[in-house]
């Protein structure tokens, strides 16, 4: 059962810009696990491939002035970087996906026992986590969960448009370099290996040459990590639409990825704040 999980927080010190994003997030999320079970901890701090879990950026409670809101962007872009501090005392938010139910469960310590006191260190800064988010919610669409069998179930056999919002930069890994294009091909491999490394029902090899691009609205963004390595990726829209005569099952399985897409994200460095995408509906 894949979950979305959006904790809320609230700064203790100011954050400085460089520990809003990346390693310094991927290093809580690793402090947080070590709490509840260190094992597990070391191990998911070991796990070179098929990482069960994303993080976002860190997001301050109804800031409306990131970049990514101008040009007819859509409003609710995730900030991927922060210029200035975020002061003490200002609402945040940070989301959280696992992909593994044994995951969550070994964290039930720290979702039915949050200590709101409790001070957690993001680099220099100490943070309290005051509730935790695991269901759809008017205001908040990054949080909510449901079984990987249901997911199949209820998606559709006739809807033949896919849409995805890319929320923080992506790029897909090609051969020895990246490539930040989303293509059909790049989107649903991706969805598609993420679905079977932890889902019981698999997907098999997907007929992707009737998808075209039906709408697009999308740029390059540049990240930097503040130890000088940076990291071009795609923010934006795009819709991809299936033409001609094609199998219900393959319609089926493709909106199958697409729902999965908020869960799992796309592309390279997931865990640190990179690949995160939701599908949209017109």
């Amino acid at each position: 059962m894949p979950y979305s999980l959006v904790l809320n927080l609230l700064p203790l010190s100011p954050i400085s810009p460089s520990y809003s994003q990346g390693k310094h997030l991927h290093a809580l999320f690793l402090n947080i696990v070590s709490y509840c079970d260190r094992d597990l901890g070391d191990y998911l701090h070991n796990q070179k491939t098929n990482k069960a879990f994303t993080i976002s950026p860190l997001q301050v409670l109804g800031d409306k002035k990131s970049p990514f809101t101008k040009g007819g962007f859509r409003g609710d872009r995730i900030q991927y970087q922060h210029k200035k501090p975020i002061p003490v005392n200002t609402p945040c938010w940070w989301r959280i996906s696992l992909l593994d139910e044994s995951l969550f469960g070994k964290l039930t310590q720290l979702w039915l026992n949050i200590n709101p006191e409790k001070p957690w260190h993001l680099g220099s800064a100490d943070l309290k986590i005051a509730s935790i988010l695991g269901t759809s919610q008017p205001n908040q669409p990054w949080a909510n969960a449901i079984p990987y069998n249901r997911l199949y179930e209820e998606a559709s056999k006739t809807n033949n448009k896919f849409t995805f919002s890319f929320a923080t930069p992506t790029t897909f890994g090609k051969g020895e370099y990246d490539n930040s294009l989303p293509t059909p091909e790049s989107i649903f491999r991706s969805l598609r290996k993420r679905w079977n490394n932890y889902s019981s029902i698999e997907i098999p090899e997907l007929a992707l040459e009737s998808l075209f691009p039906s709408y697009f609205k999308i740029r390059t963004e540049v990240i930097r990590d503040y130890s000088k390595s940076k990291f071009i990726g795609c923010v934006g829209d795009i819709s991809y639409q299936a033409f001609g005569n094609i199998d219900p099952q393959q319609i089926k399985y493709l909106n199958t990825l697409a729902d999965f897409a908020l869960y799992c994200g796309m592309g390279k460095k997931t865990t640190m704040g990179m690949g995160m995408v939701r599908r949209i509906n017109d």
